[in-house]
């Protein structure tokens, strides 16, 4: 179900490409992106439930990544057919799902460290590679229970950023998150218990860009093997960051992804305006 509609960022014309964030973050973290992309194409950026200026998630039913999809379905035809999807984080996950929904119309697809933990615990029992990040949300949810945000956000934070990451962030940047990391058992259900074999996104034939983070957490790293192993037209590009790359460095993270969209097509060859 979906009774809500997306807050979008959207900027030039041509080619659409649909720009998806990570948790505890929002369309904003692709402000960079979408400056350098719009001159060439059409780029939109959703921001997804209870994210940005989205509303939270309107069910007292336990979200699931395809209501993320069902919620974005406006942007996805606004971008109109073939589309490139990039996602990060999360994003990367609701990507992989909009694109396993109707594989057709998605011309390329880029991905920096989807969170498909489902997928880890499908290949290689607990105790696995995912022990961190669910003892993360777990202590989140612990502080959640006894009213502290902020402490929830820092553990969510300082297990993707390394610890002391969140007491050295400004405030002005602490306070949104530490709205957001209210969802964090919501996200773990969606990321844990996804349902989609691995085997499914061997039908992603489209070139995919895989990036990975060389500082980067066990468990995003774990989710690559599987997924890079699987999609059957992958480029993987390991860069020295770490799981935040897209919002701590979105230069190195941007140049990689334009020259991407420029070996497959997407972009036309040839110097920026």
């Amino acid at each position: 179900m979906t009774s809500a509609l997306p807050h979008v960022r959207e900027a030039g014309s041509g080619a659409g490409v649909v720009c998806l964030h990570a948790n505890a973050s929002s369309s904003t973290q692709w402000r960079a992106l979408m400056e350098r992309l719009a001159p060439r194409c059409h780029v939109l950026a959703p921001d997804l439930y209870g994210a940005g200026k989205t509303p939270e998630w309107p069910s007292a039913e336990t979200i699931a990544l395809a209501d993320e999809v069902a919620l974005i379905a406006p942007v996805l035809a606004a971008a109109g057919t073939p589309l490139t999807l990039i996602g990060h984080s999360y994003g990367g996950a609701v990507a992989l799902l909009a694109a396993l929904a109707d594989p057709a119309r998605v011309r390329a697809l880029v991905l920096y460290e989807p969170t498909l933990f489902a997928l880890v615990d499908a290949a290689t029992p607990r105790p696995n590679d995912t022990e961190g990040i669910l003892a993360a949300v777990d202590a989140a949810a612990d502080a959640l229970d006894a009213g502290d945000r902020a402490r929830a956000a820092e553990h969510f934070i300082d297990y993707w950023m390394g610890a002391g990451s969140w007491q050295r962030m400004p405030e002005q940047r602490q306070a949104p998150i530490a709205a957001a990391a209210v969802n964090v058992r919501r996200w773990r259900h969606a990321l844990v218990e996804e349902a989609t074999p691995l085997a499914a996104f061997g039908a992603l034939t489209m070139p995919v860009l895989y990036l990975v983070g060389k500082r980067s957490t066990a468990a995003a790293r774990a989710v690559a093997r599987e997924l890079v192993a699987t999609l059957p037209n992958v480029e993987r590009i390991e860069l020295d960051l770490g799981h935040m790359g897209p919002v701590t460095d979105p230069e190195v993270v941007n140049d990689v992804v334009v020259a991407f969209l420029e070996r497959v097509g997407v972009l036309a060859p040839g110097r920026e305006p």
